[in-house]
Formats: structure tokens, C-alpha cells, sequence
């Protein structure tokens, strides 16, 4: 997976795939700090993922605030090598500038990833 390092975050990206459309999703931060993976919904509205009504609704507290966000399951998660199937995944409105999400340790750690802090790059070892 290519990270990387802008204005004191970690970007990556990530492919998904919902009900056979595929979107690579650019500028995702890496956050260690979040367990779970959102991803702003606005983006993920492109390729049909949408709130229909029967969504699990979640909140997410953080330091930035609480964030409200609905849950879909999707087909396939890419990062870097990785593929992970039928992952639900949290979806929510980001107003961050260009940031499109939070990778966070659900996926990370799904990928069995390794974060090299010191070289900039990550490397899944497991799917």
C-alpha cells in the first residue's frame, strides 16, 4: 500500500467494490487511534452506496467530537495486497477539506498490517 505523508497525516487508499461497482477511494487517513474504518458517504454514494433506511446506525466518539454514521455491508475491501470480503464498514459525512475517511484498526488489523513509521509504508502480511 502507498502511503503517503501531507500536512502531518498518513494518506493511503483503498478500493471497494458494493453490489459490483468499484471505486478507489484516494485520501484516506490512516488512524490508529480509530477502531473502526469510516468512510465520508458522499464519495461512497458514487458507486450506490446509500442510506435506504434500515441501516444499523452507530456513533463514534472520538477526540474530534461524536460522529454519527450509518453501516452497509460491502463486497470486497482492498488495501494495498489485501483483500477482504463482505466487511461492514461505517459510512458518515466528512468535512475535513480532501479527506475522504479513516482507515482504522478494524481494517488495519484484518490486513495484518505493519506500519514502518520510519520508511513510510505498510505491508500486509495476512488477509
Amino acid at each position: 500500500m502507498k502511503i503517503e505523508f501531507r500536512d502531518g497525516l498518513l494518506y493511503t487508499s483503498i478500493k471497494l467494490t458494493y453490489k459490483g461497482k468499484t471505486k478507489i477511494i484516494p485520501n484516506m487517513v490512516i488512524d490508529t487511534g480509530a477502531a473502526q474504518t469510516l468512510i465520508s458517504q458522499e464519495i461512497a454514494e458514487q458507486i450506490g452506496i446509500e442510506i435506504e433506511g434500515n441501516e444499523q446506525i452507530v456513533l463514534s466518539r472520538g477526540i474530534g467530537g461524536t460522529e454519527v454514521s450509518y453501516v452497509k455491508e460491502v463486497d470486497e475491501v482492498i488495501i494495498g495486497n489485501t483483500r477482504i470480503k463482505n466487511k461492514k464498514l461505517d459510512f458518515t459525512s466528512i468535512g475535513f477539506g480532501d479527506i475522504n475517511g479513516l482507515l482504522g484498526l478494524d481494517l488495519l488489523m484484518k490486513a495484518g498490517g505493519i506500519l514502518d513509521l520510519k520508511n513510510i509504508s505498510f505491508s500486509s502480511v495476512s488477509a
